[in-house]
């Protein structure tokens, strides 16, 4: 049975339908790392599409690994195809944490993670553990990258084994301070390579 509201389809044989807000997602592209120094998308390089053909855009990272201890995994945007990374972000992040063992347990803002008007890289972790079982994994959306009227805001969520064998959780927010269109995203550790690891651009619409 099929739920109808105001003549748009819901909800068709238990499935939520695209006009209900659920947002379907296409994979556009996926690279995996293997002694990467960075990971790039480029608009209308290599088959990546990150232009006004979606409304919205999602990196997911499954399993980061740097190859340099307590690394922080970062990205930022091009407004040149790549040329340079550096758009202006402004920013904030907070994350809660606790070690494996129990205990020092908590929630705080991150002030160490936020940019205030800054064309560095933005992090999206906590130093990540280059042991062979660490890694940090999560998720990026940004909004409307192409538009030349707004600001591009995103947002992000980055579950982290930290180095301390802590078990981060860190939300960042913010957005590229500029009306030109962004047309790349480049991703890197801090420091080192990345040693592994893969992500997977998908158009959100």
């Amino acid at each position: 049975m099929a739920v109808v509201s105001n003549g748009t389809t819901l909800i068709d044989a238990g499935a939520l339908g695209a006009s209900a807000g659920a947002g379907k997602l296409t994979l556009i592209k996926t690279l995996t790392a293997s002694s990467s120094s960075t990971l790039s998308f480029v608009n209308g390089a290599s088959s990546v599409v990150f232009n006004s053909t979606y409304d919205s855009y999602i990196f997911k990272f499954i399993n980061m690994h740097p190859a340099t201890n307590t690394a922080y995994f970062s990205f930022q945007g091009s407004t040149n195809t790549g040329s340079s990374y550096g758009v202006t972000i402004s920013s904030a992040a907070f994350y809660n944490r606790q070690i494996e063992s129990g205990g020092n347990n908590e929630i705080d803002y991150n002030s160490s993670a936020h940019l205030n008007q800054s064309t560095s890289f933005q992090r999206l972790s906590q130093g990540v553990g280059n042991g062979g079982d660490e890694s940090c994994s999560g998720t990026l959306e940004i909004f409307d990258p192409s538009s030349t009227t707004f600001v591009k805001h995103f947002k992000a969520r980055m579950p982290t084994y930290q180095s301390g064998n802590y078990i981060y959780d860190q939300f960042t927010s913010g957005y590229f301070n500029s009306t030109s269109a962004v047309d790349a995203i480049q991703f890197k550790f801090s420091s080192g390579n990345i040693d592994a690891g893969t992500i997977k651009l998908y158009g959100v619409g």
